[in-house]
């Protein structure tokens, strides 16, 4: 396949920033072909003379990026991706190569502080992703590395979210100062260029309007009831912070969590529980609005369960006291309510008036003697009416696939015209693209409107119940584990409801029945046309708010599982499980049916949104008609891009869009939000004070210049060149932000793989460096006591490190959770707490008190706090001054005796799985690595050969876990 031309702002952009003499950062508008820009000038820099190097760049992106320059021509060799199975050796001969080389940043940086990669010889750098770029981040590392060295090459950068660029004061500004590069680009979709290329030529676009049913009309307003209540809420319990910003638009946005959780992270440990809670439940709800919109009614159901109980039990089974405020409004009633009632209602709720058909549909059931017969499967149990509401918009998609049919069949295009009659179907995400999938291949187009898919509904709601009966068989077998089982139990009921359901609708009824005398309610009521029972039914919700049905489904849990137990065993592995409902295999016999070799014009493609690969498939597919199941803006655009790319080439796109819901309004907002950033930036660069700044060579020579030390013990204060200072680095510590800090304030970062600690200052100072996550895993894995043992074993001084990050609570633990640990200790006795003590607070005190016994066990170990990767920096350099520098080669070699590390002739990566073996530690590898020659030899030993070496209880203990799984 050829490759696609270029448009001409394009060529503008490429005209600008092709130039290896100067360094640029590119802003473009999301869905304008970046990667064919990356792509293109990859291209005109690939010669053995040059290395240039591919920075920050996923593995998809490589793989899509490789491709696309082999579709160019560039395939000897191409791009060359650096892995880290690739040893020193093989990356400094490809390196020596020339070339294209993608490479990610942690060995970049280490190969240029050990000068495995010559610096001087790059022909310059291009990355991906600027927004990404902090002072923290390695990238910025390695370009200040880069310009140390080499001062002719040249950088470009690249970035299609200017969202991220306008967070703070002047970002801008600064991610420039990182990148060190003097010429900004920015092209958004209003741009004169732009516009130009792409209003050439327009695409045929058919909005089509679905509408909501009417459940789903009722769960959207009571979702955004939920929202609206959540975010007030949230800013009463919080009025000295300025949360403004946050409101129900915000919420349309994937990061809206993170927003609001970045607008209290200066007071994250200052603020209570309940302020949490509400930042985790804006993220639950709206992912809810998202799945209301997207998910088919029975998985929606299933999730919406999911939240209901786990918000009735904590982590350890026990009954949650602190549950979310929204569950129990009345807009959560009815959000449980409605979505369960779109399933399928309880024989307890009257049914619904069902709507008479046309004569033709009788006519058709007696000629194929389908008329009064049962059609009820034998898998749905007697007290479950299903109603198995269809998604609207799955009826208008096989609407428009009719009518593109028809428009194939009536306008034929001629085979030497561009373009194939595939149809492309893009969806929001995976799990969309696969339902869309399903309901395609077992729909009934002779079907009436909105029963095409009823098969593939009822075999949804067959492994819901399923799953619903799994579970409380698990439930009831959880509870009954000490009772003693019947010895001849008797055949279970399948044709009907066994005789324990029948005794809990008798109780039920009962109980119902004493509730409406004491009440005084009426039987039933009527309400917008439906009839709603005033009774206990299977919805969730009804009885004292909305979760007071967490006790209902748990009894129809126990139901389901009686119903099924004598049909179909609930604890085979064969039954599906809730996250594969949308998995449901295809039939041998059907596969070629679906998937073998058919023509263009029966081809439809189901796919999810991606990256910058959409454009490719769009270039190879060539698709005549696409249709969006959800309006995306990157798309969009790259459907502008793709017809103004193929002069001659008619495209009809049809957009669905659900009335009157959040959608829409998602898309616009999304709209004005990247109108506003490039505005944003267009005034910062306008507006913008560049700093003249020196070349780097100069700037490093009077720094050097500036590191010197007056020696009070010379005569007459003389001064001594004391060298820039030297800590020693492990380098899987690279994957931090202090390594580079480091860098910045004039110390030398030299890394090599340490046995014992993270960072050596001194000859005498080790710092094993540990953030709070780490801490608390390191604990309970006990590797903490081990890393403290060989610390104090080596060095005079072993130090322990806790570094908090930057802009978060510089804590263990919150005020309220302290409070609630003084409870406990028994500081507060005529105090009673409300419920049992939280999780969280129980861990930090047991990481506080575990602290304390690790400085007891070893008295020499001394532990630093640091309130973020800057305050490291900082007490490192404190702690090296006056202090002799330590040496590489002697820190490296400090622990490898007894870890048998960098031993000649000995397989390190070998030696390294046996070391983290059952059995097997630093006092007894060297023992079996002079008994056996190799790790297969060890497994291919028999318990006596192994007890032999390690003992009796260590060598079956070894034994077990290398031949646990295999038959005996």
């Amino acid at each position: 396949m050829p490759p696609v031309p270029l448009l001409p702002f394009q060529k503008s952009i490429l005209s600008t920033i092709h130039s290896s003499q100067t360094s640029d950062l590119l802003i473009m508008a999301g869905g304008l072909g970046l990667r064919k820009i990356v792509c293109t000038l990859l291209q005109l820099y690939d010669s053995p003379q040059r290395l240039v190097l591919l920075l920050n760049a996923t593995p998809a992106e490589e793989s899509g990026i490789g491709d696309d320059l082999s579709i160019m021509g560039c395939r000897k060799p191409g791009l060359r991706v650096v892995t880290f199975e690739m040893s020193s050796k093989d990356r400094q001969v490809l390196y020596q190569q020339g070339g294209l080389i993608s490479v990610t940043s942690r060995i970049l940086v280490v190969d240029m502080l050990l000068s495995e990669i010559p610096v001087e010889l790059i022909s310059g750098i291009i990355v991906l992703h600027a927004e990404k770029i902090t002072p923290q981040s390695t990238e910025a590392f390695i370009i200040r590395l880069f310009r140390q060295k080499n001062t002719e090459g040249f950088l470009k950068a690249f970035s299609d979210e200017p969202e991220h660029l306008t967070v703070g004061f002047s970002p801008l500004k600064d991610i420039m100062k990182e990148l060190q590069v003097r010429n900004v680009h920015i092209y958004p979709r209003f741009h004169e260029d732009v516009r130009e290329s792409l209003e050439r030529r327009k695409a045929d676009v058919v909005q089509i309007g679905v509408p909501m049913t009417a459940y789903m009309k009722e769960i959207h307003g009571a979702i955004i009831q939920c929202i609206e209540a959540t975010l007030s809420d949230l800013k009463r319990s919080n009025t000295e912070l300025n949360l403004d910003d946050l409101n129900v638009q915000s919420a349309y946005f994937r990061n809206f969590d993170l927003m609001a959780r970045r607008q209290l992270n200066s007071v994250w440990h200052r603020v209570g529980f309940r302020t949490k809670q509400l930042v985790g439940d804006l993220a639950t709800l709206r992912r809810l609005l998202l799945y209301l919109l997207s998910y088919d009614p029975i998985g929606f159901q299933a999730y919406v369960e999911t939240i209901i109980a786990s918000n009735s039990t904590t982590v350890s089974g026990k009954p949650n006291y602190d549950r979310s405020a929204w569950l129990s409004s009345d807009a959560a009633h009815i959000i449980f309510q409605s979505a369960r009632r779109r399933c399928f209602l309880s024989s307890k709720v009257a049914l619904p008036t069902v709507p008479t058909r046309d004569e033709a549909w009788d006519v058709l059931d007696e000629v194929n003697d389908t008329r009064g017969k049962n059609t009820r499967p034998d898998w749905l149990p007697h007290n479950i009416v299903p109603v198995l509401e269809e998604l609207p918009k799955w009826e208008h998609l096989v609407e428009t696939l009719l009518e593109i049919e028809d428009l194939i069949m009536r306008y034929p295009v001629p085979i030497d015209h561009p373009g194939a009659n595939t149809v492309l179907i893009m969806c929001s995400s995976d799990r969309s693209a696969s339902l869309v999938q399903d309901f395609l291949s077992d729909m009934d187009p002779l079907a009436p409107p909105g029963a095409k898919g009823r098969k593939f509904m009822e075999r949804k709601l067959r492994s819901y119940l399923f799953w619903k009966g799994k579970l409380g068989f698990e439930g009831k077998k959880a509870t009954n584990l000490d009772q003693p089982k019947p010895s001849n139990p008797g055949p279970s009921n399948v044709t009907g409801v066994s005789d324990a359901l029948k005794k809990k609708d008798a109780r039920n009824k009962e109980r119902q029945g004493s509730r409406r005398r004491t009440r005084g309610a009426p039987p039933s009521s009527n309400v917008d046309g439906r009839a709603v029972v005033a009774e206990r039914s299977m919805d969730p919700g009804l009885r004292s708010g909305a979760m007071g049905g967490e006790e209902v489904l748990k009894e129809e849990a126990e139901e389901l599982s009686i119903f099924f137990d004598g049909d179909t065993p609930i604890g085979q592995d064969n039954l599906p499980d809730i996250g594969q409902l949308t998995q449901m295999a295809l039939e041998a016999d059907d596969y070629d049916e679906h998937y073998g070799l058919i023509s263009p014009e029966q081809l439809v493609v189901v796919r999810a949104y991606s990256d910058d690969s959409d454009d490719r498939v769009l270039s190879e597919l060539q698709p005549r008609f696409i249709i969006m199941l959800e309006p995306n803006l990157d798309f969009v655009r790259r459907i502008e891009v793709y017809r103004a790319s193929n002069p001659g080439l008619a495209v009809r796109v049809y957009v669905q869009v659900w009335d009157t819901s959040a959608e829409e309004d998602m898309y616009l907002a999304e709209l004005r939000r990247e109108k506003e950033a490039f505005e944003h930036l267009i005034r910062e660069r306008a507006s913008m004070v560049l700093v003249l700044q020196e070349k780097p060579n100069a700037a490093q020579a009077r720094t050097d210049a500036m590191i010197r030390t007056i020696s009070t013990r010379n005569a007459g204060g003389k001064t001594i060149e004391m060298g820039r200072p030297l800590v020693i680095v492990d380098v899987r510590e690279f994957r931090s932000s202090l390594p580079g800090l480091l860098h910045v304030s004039n110390i030398d970062v030299h890394p090599v793989t340490l046995t014992v600690g993270d960072y050596v200052l001194t000859p005498e100072l080790v710092v094993e460096r540990k953030s709070v996550p780490d801490l608390i895993s390191s604990f309970n894995s006990g590797r903490l006591y081990t890393q403290c043992e060989l610390m104090s074993a080596h060095y005079a001084s072993p130090l322990l490190l806790i570094e908090f990050e930057q802009d978060k609570s510089f804590s263990l633990q919150t005020l309220l959770e302290a409070k609630s640990g003084a409870k406990l200790m028994g500081k507060y006795p005529n105090k009673k707490t409300s419920g049992p003590p939280d999780l969280d607070m129980i861990e930090n005190t047991s990481v506080q008190s575990k602290l304390v016994l690790l400085t007891l066990a070893f008295p020499r170990l001394r532990i630093i706090w640091s309130s973020s990767p800057y305050a490291t920096a900082e007490i490192f350099a404190d702690l090296k001054n006056n202090n002799p520098q330590p040496d590489p080669a002697k820190a490296v070699l400090i622990g490898a005796e007894d870890e048998g590390l960098d031993t000649p002739g000995v397989n390190a990566a070998a030696e390294e799985l046996l070391r983290y073996l059952p059995g097997i530690t630093a006092k007894n590898v060297r023992h079996v690595m002079n008994m056996v020659g190799s790790v297969r030899e060890l497994c291919e030993l028999d318990l006596a050969g192994v007890q032999s070496i390690l003992g009796i209880e260590t060598g079956k203990t070894l034994y077990t876990f290398l031949h646990q799984g295999q038959k005996q």
